[in-house]
């Protein structure tokens, strides 16, 4: 018979256990790069970008589209990865924890 208080039970202790990692997500971090390495950005798991960096060779007038499309290349990268670790971790956060429902993925809740 399917028990309902079993499963608020499991529920309540999902919720703690997503609040918790949620918390952590800030201190994940992920790099992109574009142009060979040229252009590097780092992000968290706030998806805010903490750094960017580039190679002084692209720093003239003549090279300041490509610096932006490389920027944001990279960045994309940094923003792809991040979102891949925010899934993996909130899915560890609530393995087991709730019953494995078909097309219930609690990981991507968050991505």
């Amino acid at each position: 018979m399917f028990d309902i208080m079993g499963m608020m039970g499991k529920v309540k202790e999902a919720q703690a256990k997503i609040k918790e990692a949620q918390a952590k997500l800030v201190h994940l971090t992920a790099e992109g790069e574009s142009g060979a390495g040229l252009v590097k950005v780092t992000v968290n798991g706030d998806r805010k970008v903490l750094k960017v960096e580039m190679d002084e060779s692209l720093l003239t007038p003549a090279d300041k589209e490509m610096l932006s499309d490389l920027v944001v290349a990279a960045t994309n990268i940094a923003m792809e990865a991040i979102d891949a670790k925010i899934k993996s971790a909130m899915k560890s956060a609530t393995e087991g924890v709730m019953p494995n429902i078909p097309g219930m993925d609690l990981g991507s809740m968050f991505g």
